[in-house]
């Protein structure tokens, strides 16, 4: 019976024990990576740039990039480094840090989206309201509360999970340090406590998950309402983006969590960590710009721009 002070580091899990495939993993997570820096850091630039994005919907969407691009970076640069350097391993302080890193990035951004329901709720519901409820102030406190939420219930979820006294040894079977894998490690009697924080948390979650739902039951009533079709499809175009990220987010993190246990194996759970941790932040920024005219102009002008700095 080990406890967790009786090891200064944790075992992550490799993808393949094969120097070539190693190396090919390596290649193809730096090519993930890429597309999402690219992807996220054009977005954040052409919001940034381009004044005629100033507005809510590309505040909010600004934010969601820089969150997605925190999430690869904290995930896929260490599992990189791991099979360049064909070695496992991972400090305790490392992986404390890397869990409450993805607390604070997922949770901030669950909030961000559920935000933007509510953004995308006054445009298209309460349009004569929308730029007294939605002016700069108000939107700098909404995202600074979904960022500060985020990091307290990182803190506190981080400091209950580290905690518990782990028995079970070091050996986390993930790519990276995932919440149910060291609870699998905790003695038992302890884990309990955990399971009262993750229920709490599942509520917190649900109730965001029907104000999401509420909201786009209102939206699409109303858009369905507009005689013009024109009109509604520049309203859908403004909601599928963001019911796209909203449903891509909530499906795999529902699926890596709450899948039944008879279907749970160790290839499984590797497939579906990469899917919720690494798949959204690189596809986010390809959703939203695919059809949305604005964005695609800005970064249009981005790129031209950088294009004539080079000649």
């Amino acid at each position: 019976m080990s406890n967790s002070s009786s090891f200064n580091e944790f075992l992550l899990l490799v993808f393949t024990d094969t120097r070539e495939l190693q190396l090919l993993h390596f290649w193809l997570f730096l090519g993930i990576y890429l597309a999402a820096l690219l992807g996220n850091g054009l977005i954040i630039t052409a919001i940034a740039c381009d004044h005629h994005l100033h507005t809510p919907m590309y505040f909010f969407l600004l934010n969601l990039s820089l969150l997605d691009l925190g999430t690869v970076s904290v995930i896929v640069p260490k599992s990189m480094a791991n099979s360049l350097w064909d070695t496992r391993a991972i400090s305790y302080s490392g992986c404390a840090a890397q869990l409450f890193l993805l607390f604070f990035l997922f949770s901030a951004e669950y909030f961000l989206l559920t935000t933007m329901a509510y953004d995308r709720f006054i445009a298209i519901c309460r349009p004569l309201h929308y730029g007294t409820l939605m002016d700069s102030r108000a939107c700098v406190k909404m995202a600074a509360a979904a960022w500060a939420s985020g990091f307290l219930y990182a803190v506190l979820h981080t400091a209950n999970t580290f905690s518990i006294p782990l028995c079970q040894g070091n050996v986390v079977e993930q790519f990276f340090c995932e919440m149910a894998q060291i609870l699998k490690l905790s003695c038992s009697g302890f884990y309990l406590r955990e399971v009262g924080f993750v229920v709490v948390s599942l509520c917190l979650v649900f109730v965001c998950f029907a104000f999401i739902v509420l909201s786009y039951t209102w939206i699409f009533t109303v858009v369905l309402q507009i005689p013009s079709e024109q009109g509604q499809h520049k309203a859908f175009s403004m909601c599928l983006p963001h019911l796209a990220v909203v449903s891509l987010f909530i499906s795999t993190l529902t699926f890596a969590y709450l899948k039944p246990p008879s279907i749970s194996s160790p290839s499984l759970d590797l497939v579906v960590a990469v899917l919720y941790s690494v798949v959204p932040p690189t596809l986010n920024p390809l959703i939203y710009s695919m059809r949305n005219k604005e964005l695609k102009d800005a970064l249009r002008k981005l790129v031209q721009w950088v294009e004539g700095q080079h000649q």
